[in-house]
């Protein structure tokens, strides 16, 4: 009902058009010789052209007390909006940064079709706000960012077998904090990566564990506030321990997946496998390095005649492959080798069995 409408009344002859309104029940009806009667607009119904008389009552009755509950609907404030919001439960132990990485695939047996999930995994009492990156040459792509609440994790973007080159160098930025609490200062997590695209082809390296219902493939980021792999070294003692002689080296073994007698042993030679960190180190110095992790998993193995060793070197440019075939063809002639399984490890693997 508004003003202009024609109106009839209900329990008397008689009608005319809204003139107005008092308050939220009362409508003024203007007749024909301009005289405004206030009525209850449960007493009123509005009609088109036909005549005062026709229309059930009780039918107009329901109408009216409708258009009324609409008046007032219009003319009451609506409903605060709900502000108030749980404050996310804290956990013991939590006060220690703890953050992951995780691709899960759609479908962990059928790994040569499946798309996969890439999630944030927040292990912690603090917020953390990252953001993730993937290198294009010497520049650097922004993949993401977002701000996860404690002991949560968050989806960041699905991948397929299309989108693994890209990731093969990620970087990934932390600032941790809490709302309307005081809490201690972390400093802020500045981590690199690389995604082994060989690891999406493999069952065993989807693993069972406590952020995901299937098996989830899981790089640690930070952990107990140690974050894993820190961009700041020492490289002067870097270059010591490369160049140190073996009685005079600790060794860094490089990593190993548990394997079951009979499985070939698996080496990754990628840069960021077998050191620390490669800031302040020439091309040179990570080769000669990756050259010293494959000759001395040749001097491990020796005696075990029969072995079958994987060493994964990567598509790259081909010069770490170049490097280990020349070895092999001229050091290590009484090996065999061959490219591996490419349906195990994809591009960038060679085999090599103890003669």
């Amino acid at each position: 009902m508004k003003i202009g409408d024609k109106v009839r009344f209900l329990n008397e002859i008689g009608g005319g058009r809204v003139a107005g309104f008092q308050g939220k029940n009362q409508v003024l009806v203007e007749d024909e010789d301009g005289f405004q009667v206030p009525m209850l607009m449960s007493d009123v119904v509005v009609v088109g052209d036909e005549s005062y008389d026709t229309g059930r009552i009780v039918a107009a009755k329901q109408q009216g007390k409708a258009a009324q509950k609409d008046v007032q609907a219009e003319t009451e404030p609506a409903d605060k909006p709900i502000t108030f919001k749980k404050q996310p439960e804290e956990r013991r132990g939590g006060e220690k940064l703890s953050a992951y990485l995780a691709f899960v695939p759609y479908d962990v047996k059928e790994l040569s079709q499946t798309r996969f999930e890439t999630y944030f995994v927040n292990d912690s009492n603090y917020y953390l706000r990252f953001a993730y990156y993937s290198a294009e040459g010497s520049s650097w792509q922004l993949r993401a960012t977002d701000e996860v609440e404690p002991n949560t994790k968050v989806f960041v973007e699905e991948i397929g077998r299309e989108n693994l080159d890209e990731l093969e160098h990620v970087a990934l930025q932390l600032m941790a904090y809490k709302r309307g609490k005081p809490f201690a200062l972390k400093p802020t997590v500045d981590v690199q990566l690389r995604v082994d695209g060989v690891k999406f082809y493999k069952l065993h390296t989807f693993q069972e564990n406590d952020f995901f219902e299937q098996p989830a493939l899981i790089y640690t980021l930070v952990e107990d506030d140690k974050v894993a792999r820190p961009l700041v070294v020492n490289v002067q003692q870097l270059k010591e321990e490369m160049y140190a002689k073996p009685e005079q080296r600790e060794e860094r073994q490089p990593v190993r997946p548990a394997r079951k007698e009979g499985d070939p042993v698996v080496v990754d030679l990628h840069a960021d496998e077998v050191l620390e960190n490669t800031n302040g180190l020439s091309a040179v110095d990570i080769l000669n390095y990756q050259l010293d992790v494959f000759r001395r998993t040749l001097k491990e193995y020796e005696k075990k005649k029969g072995t079958k060793i994987i060493f994964i070197h990567g598509k790259g440019e081909g010069v770490l492959r170049r490097a280990l075939l020349n070895e092999l063809q001229y050091r290590y002639r009484q090996y065999a080798h061959q490219d591996a399984s490419f349906k195990e490890y994809g591009y960038g693997a060679t085999q090599v069995t103890i003669k």
